[in-house]
């Protein structure tokens, strides 16, 4: 036999010793890979409907960000729907998701000998172990007895540690019980990091995601603050109630108190029917009010009327409706500032920052942003329809280096239009993003530099036609490029053209930009 008796004891031991979880996954790669002498392996925790990378080996960094959607790679389903070991063919046909994430070893490189390890918890799949190498001959010495006493080995450490996390959570809500060992993300709402700022929040998260404390989420446009409410919501005992969505800044104010309150039948002109508000919309469940610190002062008293009493008066009506609303709001402006200023009322932020949650800028996060590309990479390579979308290692290397003063979603738009212009240049299965394929190549910038001197807007010139016809041109231009260094947030981009919002949307309407 390849793997002895003690070889196996030894393994058993070095993997369940007294490590932290992300260390254990790590250490259980590290033993399965030296010990099987394959070129790559991974971990994976079984989601449901795809799995998700808890430790690599011999892989690019940026497959820890990826998630696999099963009915997107045949093997892995294969592997999660086998019940044993799977042993892939050399001239297998089905595509393996690691193809050309192999580092230093060319882009295009297959992968020849693949194995999957199914890993089973009280006959449930908890998860899988994927081992690979180059030559297609180098598992043939193992039987399958021996790997499956590997799986499960395995299986038990992935198993205890995943216990541990659902104690924690037990004892951060003690009404909680263990009948589910499997990692508890859904792929709308799943945060993506694992530097310490970003453990932070997920642990801030998991302490109020299950109370009804009101919650003010802080942080610079693009940083991900509506993902980290619907991860709240879902947290909560309110997940399988609504979660109703409101832009503030998005509301003109002659209609955002029938938006937030509703309103009945002759109440104004144009009130032809009796309309729910969004509080009504959301009870039993939970309001989102983005952009909280652009709605007007005349309705943030009324808001905080609802929040004191918990009923409301739509607007022409003389009755007052009860309503059960948990209020999650957003802002990227500095709240205290507002109120010292006075155009946020001092008692209405006092009630919303129950609970503060700062979400930090992508640059706080640099560790993140390889994991981040990897996740994008997988999800635009499934919307494009491609086989493969790889990273390549220049391309990771660029992004390192870059400021995203537009955080997470600049990011994502960049991977986005690099994977369009990659496609579009490749005739290979295999697509390769090159930095070339990036609006952002050769622009790396020192972040302090960036942070403490402001790009300064070119100067716009060559302008044919009327004075008017200038002019528009300009404010067009103008707007377009303030809009995109905000991160197509048009209340930042209001703020730093020093305009109304609301006079901004009306000239962008005029201007054709909207």
């Amino acid at each position: 036999m390849a793997l002895s008796q003690s070889d196996l004891t030894r393994i058993a031991l070095d993997i369940t010793s007294g490590l932290a979880n992300r260390d254990r996954y790590s250490r259980l790669l590290n033993t399965v890979r030296q010990n099987l002498q394959c070129d790559a392996a991974a971990l994976l925790a079984f989601q449901g409907e795809y799995f998700t990378p808890l430790a690599i080996d011999g892989l690019n960094a940026d497959v820890l960000g990826r998630r696999f959607i099963l009915s997107e790679h045949p093997r892995l389903e294969a592997i999660a729907r086998a019940g044993d070991i799977v042993r892939f063919p050399a001239n297998s046909e089905l595509a393996d998701p690691y193809d050309g994430l192999i580092p230093n070893q060319g882009d295009e490189l297959r992968v020849h000998a693949c194995i999957g390890l199914p890993l089973f918890a009280n006959e449930r799949l908890i998860g899988a172990v994927t081992i690979d190498a180059f030559n297609p001959e180098q598992f043939d010495k193992f039987n399958n007895t021996e790997l499956r006493n590997l799986s499960a080995i395995a299986a038990a450490s992935l198993n205890n540690a995943l216990m541990v996390e659902k104690l924690e959570r037990m004892a951060i809500h003690s009404q909680e019980t263990v009948d589910d060992h499997s990692v508890n993300i859904s792929s709308d709402s799943e945060i993506i990091g694992h530097s310490d700022v970003m453990l932070s929040l997920n642990k801030e998260l998991q302490v109020v995601a299950n109370t009804d404390l009101n919650v003010l989420i802080l942080g610079e446009t693009g940083t991900g603050k509506e993902l980290v409410a619907k991860a709240i919501h879902q947290g909560s005992q309110r997940a399988d109630k609504p979660l109703v969505y409101l832009n503030c800044a998005a509301l003109p104010e002659s209609v955002a108190e029938s938006e937030l309150f509703g309103h009945v039948k002759g109440a104004f002109t144009g009130a032809i029917s009796h309309r729910s508000g969004k509080f009504e919309m959301a009870d039993k469940g939970t309001l989102f009010l983005d952009e909280i610190g652009e709605l007007p002062l005349s309705l943030q008293a009324k808001l905080l009327r609802v929040l004191q009493y918990g009923d409301l008066q739509k607007i022409g009506d003389d009755r007052s409706l009860k309503v059960d609303v948990r209020i999650i709001a957003a802002t990227n402006k500095e709240l205290k500032t507002e109120v010292l200023e006075g155009r946020f009322r001092a008692d209405l932020y006092h009630r919303l920052s129950v609970f503060p949650l700062l979400v930090p800028p992508l640059r706080d996060r640099e560790e993140d942003i390889t994991l981040l590309s990897g996740f994008f990479a997988e999800r635009y390579r499934q919307k494009l329809g491609l086989k493969h979308l790889n990273l390549s290692p220049s391309s990771l290397s660029l992004l390192n280096q870059y400021a995203w003063p537009g955080n997470v979603r600049e990011l994502e738009h960049a991977v986005h239009r690099a994977a369009i212009l990659a496609r579009s240049q490749s005739a290979d299965e295999i697509c390769i993003i090159k930095p070339e394929h990036f609006e952002l190549a050769g622009r790396q910038r020192d972040i302090k530099q960036e942070m403490n001197h402001p790009q300064i807007p070119p100067t716009y010139c060559h302008y044919t036609g009327s004075l008017k016809q200038a002019t528009d041109e300009f404010q067009a231009d103008y707007i377009r490029q303030t809009l995109t260094q905000q991160g197509d947030n048009w209340a930042a981009t209001a703020r730093n053209l020093q305009l109304d919002s609301g006079n901004l949307h009306r000239l962008a309407k005029r201007l054709g930009l909207k």
